[in-house]
């Protein structure tokens, strides 16, 4: 069991959201990476799951049991979008850390993106997606996945320089400008992010890139997995600029 730290008042509050679908073989790592950050405040730790065909739902009990800043929500249709708005109902903090099941943050990135968040008054702050493959097939879609002929030139896949962004990787976020948008919308079942960033933007708030922010990524490892999760990026991001004219070169 791990003590939490006192509260101070003067510092933000944290959660870190997961949404989790299928993930045995990322899981416990993803999470491990996140309880062993720097950041010297109380921090808790927001699954929400679907139903999962493989062990996730048993790896993420033991994950609660293990430590209490591991808090659990249920999350029955599956869908990214609805267990975002889940465990962001679920979640105390004032600043929401977004996490997926099978990326890996380094040990300084919520203390890094809560410096971003306050230095710059950023609603959201995000950095590379720096995919890594463990398997030969991995490897080449890594590969492909940092070549702006592989996936265009967007700075979190390639890199750039700090700066507004019209969408980043991820995200920390602060907890009032998900409230002033209203969170997900649950009608996307992909690209919800790009769409969540849009409305950010519309709202008046600042979307930032930062370099300093690098998230391990795990490609999926099998062409069809692939194949399938491009085919629904490419059809819901369509959606999306249909419905938000702007968002397409996000």
């Amino acid at each position: 069991m791990t003590s939490a730290p006192p509260v101070d008042p003067q510092v933000p509050t944290v959660s870190v959201i997961l949404p989790i679908l299928n993930e045995e073989a990322h899981l416990r790592t993803a999470v491990s990476m996140v309880l062993a950050q720097d950041w010297p405040h109380r921090i808790e730790v927001v699954l929400a799951l679907g139903p999962s065909h493989d062990r996730t739902a048993e790896i993420a009990a033991d994950l609660a049991r293990e430590d209490p800043r591991v808090i659990l929500v249920d999350n029955p249709s599956g869908r990214t979008p609805d267990a975002l708005n889940a465990a962001i109902a679920a979640a105390s903090g004032d600043v929401i850390v977004r996490v997926d099941g099978h990326s890996e943050i380094p040990d300084d990135y919520i203390s890094v993106a809560v410096d971003v968040l306050e230095r710059t008054g950023a609603d959201n702050v995000g950095g590379l997606m720096d995919a890594q493959g463990k398997t030969v097939f991995e490897r080449a879609v890594a590969v492909a996945m940092r070549s702006p002929v592989g996936v265009g030139n967007s700075r979190f896949h390639v890199g750039g320089g700090a700066g507004p962004a019209d969408t980043v990787y991820l995200g920390v976020f602060r907890r009032s400008a998900l409230e002033r948008v209203g969170g997900y919308d649950p009608r996307y079942a992909r690209a919800q992010d790009w769409e969540m960033n849009h409305r950010i933007r519309q709202s008046g708030g600042l979307v930032y890139f930062t370099p300093e922010l690098r998230v391990t990524y795990r490609p999926r490892g099998s062409v069809e997995a692939l194949a399938k999760q491009y085919f629904y990026y490419g059809r819901w991001r369509r959606v999306v600029a249909r419905r938000h004219e702007g968002t397409i070169n996000a």
